[in-house]
């Protein structure tokens, strides 16, 4: 298996132990493979006996083997199945579907041990990581951003690990008090917290400058474990084809994904799999009021916002207005025109974004590859979380909220079953789930005591150059195990 990046794929193919620990491509480009591998009937029958007899974590070995051709097959099965176990896991299901109504039902991914679905991604990561750089005898130096979930997911899977410290980017005052806890709560010496002053898009657009100066990246060791990072992805794949097993039983069923998403990673993850042959119908996206990429699926117009555009919401992880994914689905779109691709996301979303709007490839975002969209609003939420509570007793999250609000919105635009993917475990989310419920969400018993942890997190100004002067001191005076 070859990768190639969106912005150049003439350039020499890189292998997957090397983009693994590389996260962006040296043009500025994302990885992605050469050609998706295509599965069969009798692959999709495998895979149904295979997690009906083994579990989920030998399907993700049959999946992932596709991806991966370069670590040993009984390396590759061991790294994955001290991934996906319990008691990492809370259910031995790893990702247990349920019907919420006539068809529509709930992927739950929040049984990880951060209780949001960037565990999926994030334990295998970490077990990757860890094999990776010993094989090779390095260290790594892991820099990315979050808007909630994705860095106490990644700091709760590298915490204590061989050869790796993280350095993980927040924007000020923009996560909940959960999801700070979670992080700011870690005293290991191998995480840094870093508080800036801006919006996600401001510490996501810092990463890649830091990523993009080629020689502080090499002197230092940075990589990446943000969705830029090819390896979450893949790992994402896994619970797409689990899903479409547990809801189906015939191996020709197809189903949809309703999925929120801010960055595009998660549903980006879903149309890799539909590309793959994974019987997958429709794929809709899910946006709060930061609607980006509901505006591009409707009318063709990527139109970037500025931090002060950019909403804070009650739905937090999804306030994005630059999706980095969305490169990889665009690139696709565009028949694997780097060319082009490099321009649009080079030049023109610097500049405030593009329209495909009259090309003629606009029309396969649905037609071809099944797009769908829609947007939700806090009123929106409250009122999904409200009405499952009272009707159903169920509880969800505000981004779930989000992508249940918007599937029911398209029901009649779609034939199929539709699985929502679970963001979150409510908990994270306790001011909206008052306001809906009129009560506080239950603390599940592993996470007593997280708001009570001291605050470990340095305050920065929006400026890469600020951010690698700390990256370095913090390198120059710590050793990693």
């Amino acid at each position: 298996m070859d990768y190639i990046s969106t912005r150049d794929p003439q350039a020499t193919p890189a292998a997957f132990s090397d983009i693994l620990l590389g996260g962006l491509a040296p043009d500025g480009g994302l990885y992605l493979p050469a050609a998706y591998p295509r599965v069969d009937a009798a692959d999709l029958a495998r895979w149904r006996r295979v997690l009906a007899e083994s579990g989920y974590a030998e399907l993700a070995f049959e999946v992932l083997s596709l991806f991966v051709d370069d670590i040993p097959a009984e390396d590759l099965r061991a790294i994955v199945h001290r991934a996906y176990r319990t008691p990492v896991f809370s259910d031995p299901q790893i990702v247990p579907v349920s019907e919420l109504e006539d068809g529509l039902h709930i992927g739950h991914l929040s049984m990880g041990p951060t209780a949001a679905f960037k565990d999926m991604a994030m334990q295998l990561l970490g077990e990757l990581f860890e094999y990776e750089l010993g094989r090779r005898g390095e260290t790594l130096n892991i820099l990315g951003a979050t808007s909630g979930d994705t860095g106490s997911s990644a700091e709760y899977a590298m915490r204590g690990r061989t050869g790796i410290r993280v350095f993980m980017l927040t924007p000020a005052g923009r996560m909940t008090p959960f999801q700070q806890a979670q992080m700011f709560g870690l005293d290991d010496p191998n995480i840094f917290n870093i508080a800036l002053d801006g919006v996600f898009d401001d510490c996501q657009d810092v990463v890649k400058a830091v990523s993009a100066d080629a020689g502080f990246k090499a002197a230092r060791r940075i990589g990446a474990v943000n969705s830029i990072n090819w390896a979450r992805l893949m790992a994402q794949v896994v619970y797409y084809v689990s899903c479409w097993i547990r809801v189906t039983e015939d191996d020709a069923e197809r189903v949809s994904f309703a999925v929120p998403t801010g960055n595009f990673g998660d549903i980006c993850a879903g149309h890799i799999a539909k590309s793959m042959g994974v019987p997958i119908d429709r794929l809709i996206v899910a946006t709060n009021e930061n609607d980006v990429l509901d505006e591009f699926f409707r009318t063709g117009d990527y139109r970037v916002r500025t931090a002060a555009e950019t909403e804070a919401t009650s739905s937090p992880s999804m306030d994005i207005s630059r999706a980095s994914n969305f490169e990889r689905f665009v690139f696709d779109l565009l028949g694997r025109d780097a060319d082009r691709t490099a321009e649009l996301f080079g030049r023109r979303v610097r500049e405030g974004g593009f329209s495909l709007a009259d090309d003629p490839s606009f029309a396969d975002a649905a037609g071809r590859f099944g797009f769908l969209s829609g947007r939700s609003t806090h009123a929106d939420r409250v009122a999904v979380i409200a009405d499952l509570h009272s009707r159903l007793g169920v509880l969800v999250d505000p981004h779930t909220a989000d992508g249940i609000h918007v599937a029911r919105g398209l029901r009649d635009r779609v034939a199929t079953p539709i699985v929502c993917l679970e963001t979150a475990l409510p908990v994270k989310f306790a001011d909206t789930i008052r306001e809906a419920t009129g009560a506080d969400p239950e603390v599940p018993e592993r996470f007593a005591g997280v708001m009570d942890a001291g605050r470990h997190v340095t305050d920065l100004p929006n400026d890469a150059e600020a951010v690698k002067a700390f990256i370095a001191e913090s390198i120059d005076a710590t050793e990693v195990r």
